[in-house]
């Protein structure tokens, strides 16, 4: 009974043999993790080239800058090769996704590189105003006029005063020579003389002054015409005819107008970057960059690093970086 039973849980050795095609597949799979494990392994140029991504792609322009291939160097200065042909702007379509020889892509602001704020230099009216926000200016053009009045009026006072003066010059003129006649007679004593000697001087002094004062109200009347100090466009106009300006604010959220209109070059045109402190090493100055401005990703124009704060933003951990570019 107990041998019929042992004999029945008995495997045959036929049973005992795995099948060749299991065995086969197994040793596939594993030579196939091997291949790909040693594939992902195995050293390329490229893994010498770090990139970053900036984390606000919104900011509305991507900077690329440019190293040698291989290098993994910020200050290698290499010229970045472009695909398609560029056009006047300097711009190569198709070439903002090549980023093949970057080393770092990050993102910030496109600005003018000087704003301008027209400002008067002194306590006024605007009588006038010929420009309107986005209008192109060329340097020396008059663009506001302030009220006048008052050093139109002054000027005439001086005017007259000037004419009294050169009156005085020639009556002390007359009586030196007066008196240098009754003294060779022998008539007056020589204190008289003296005297109206001192008195022409005097009076040649008064024209000088009231010459001086006039000068300076031509000059507050110069004042009053305000130009345009470069060729650009206006920003922003800040004030309106009939308004009061001063040079200076007072204090306050209610007083003058400070700035009258505010101008720029757009042919003169910078990237702001705030740049994180661990990519510093990455960059350097006159360095060449790609600048890929996110309202035309199809187009790159060329650019440079003028300009690397010297000290890092404590509150932000950043480093304030601009580039130039060269033909905006």
């Amino acid at each position: 009974m107990n041998e019929d039973k042992l004999s029945q849980l008995r495997i045959g050795s036929e049973q005992k043999r795995r099948p060749a095609r299991s065995l086969w597949l197994i040793f596939l799979g594993v030579l196939a993790v091997v291949a790909v494990a040693a594939w992902f392994a195995w050293p390329r140029v490229s893994d010498s080239i770090r990139v970053h991504v900036g984390k606000n792609e919104k900011d509305g322009v991507k900077l690329v800058a440019s190293a040698d291939k291989g290098a993994g160097a910020a200050n290698s200065g290499k010229a970045v090769e472009q695909s398609g042909g560029a056009g006047s702007n300097g711009a190569a379509g198709g070439a903002a996704a090549k980023s093949d020889d970057a080393v770092l892509t990050t993102s910030g602001y496109i600005v003018n590189r000087e704003r301008i704020e027209l400002s008067p230099r002194f306590l006024g009216v605007v009588k006038w105003i010929g420009v309107r926000k986005g209008d192109a200016v060329t340097n020396g053009q008059v663009v506001v006029l302030l009220d006048d009045a008052e050093y139109r009026a002054r000027l005439a006072e001086s005017e007259g005063q000037l004419d009294v003066a050169k009156v005085g010059v020639a009556k002390a003129e007359l009586d030196f020579r007066r008196a240098k006649e009754l003294v060779e007679k022998k008539v007056e004593m020589q204190k008289i003389l003296d005297d109206a000697e001192l008195q022409v001087q005097s009076a040649k002094a008064q024209v000088k002054q009231i010459e001086g004062a006039q000068q300076l109200v031509k000059t507050y009347l110069d004042w009053c015409i305000i130009r345009s100090p470069i060729n650009g466009i206006v920003l922003e106009k800040l004030v309106d005819p009939n308004e009061l300006v001063v040079p200076q604010s007072f204090g306050g959220t209610r007083g003058p107008s400070t700035a009258l209109i505010s101008v720029a070059d757009p042919k003169d045109l910078q990237v702001e970057i705030d740049l994180n402190e661990a990519d510093l090493a990455k960059v350097s100055l006159r360095q060449k960059c790609r600048v890929s401005p996110e309202a035309y990703p199809d187009k790159v124009f060329e650019g440079f690093v003028a300009e690397i704060a010297p000290e890092a933003n404590r509150a932000k951990g950043t480093l304030q970086l601009k580039v130039q570019i060269k033909n905006p």
